[in-house]
């Protein structure tokens, strides 16, 4: 991994892809409102809802770039205001910019950190009495092989009954 750049790094620690979709969603519906912000003021709150809506779209594709944390709220706010933005705002900026916001959303909602965001590793997990604390490989410096895909570590939920250290939480024991 070290021959990756740093840039490269930084974009798969977040949803990058599906916040640009949003963002240039958001942009298309902006530049497709025809009519000037003065004339926009005096035709009532409707003409205002069509700025409104690809601004706050723009807003929610750079939120999803540089907050991933709450990528699940900022992409499904993304879903509705892209639909809605098919009354409010000459058809979605003719389709073009409502599809480009529903599948930005889409990914951004779809996308999981993975061991490149160190999203998933969790340091100060509570260890069970008598057992070691796990540190994984790329930590150590072993250049030992990770286990198969699907294969779970063992933890004491994944050892039989009977030879757990203490009971499970959920257990009921």
């Amino acid at each position: 991994m070290s021959d990756r750049s740093a840039f490269w790094r930084w974009r798969h620690a977040r949803p990058f892809w599906g916040g640009l979709l949003v963002f240039l969603g958001g942009l298309e519906i902006f530049l497709t409102v025809k009519a000037p912000l003065p004339v926009v003021m005096h035709v009532g709150m409707q003409g205002f809802i069509g700025y409104l809506l690809p601004v706050v779209l723009g807003l929610l594709g750079i939120l999803l770039i540089f907050n991933p944390a709450q990528r699940l709220f900022y992409s499904l706010l993304a879903a509705v205001l892209a639909l809605a933005s098919w009354i409010t705002s000459n058809l979605g900026g003719f389709i073009v910019g409502l599809l480009l916001a529903l599948v930005g959303s889409a990914l951004a909602f779809a996308w999981s950190p993975d061991k490149y965001g160190r999203a998933t590793a969790v340091p100060d997990a509570p260890q069970a009495p008598g057992e070691q604390p796990t540190v994984p490989p790329e930590e150590t410096g072993d250049q030992t092989t990770e286990a198969p895909p699907g294969v779970q570590p063992e933890t004491s939920q994944s050892r039989p009954r009977h030879r757990r250290t203490s009971s499970g939480l959920l257990s009921g024991e």
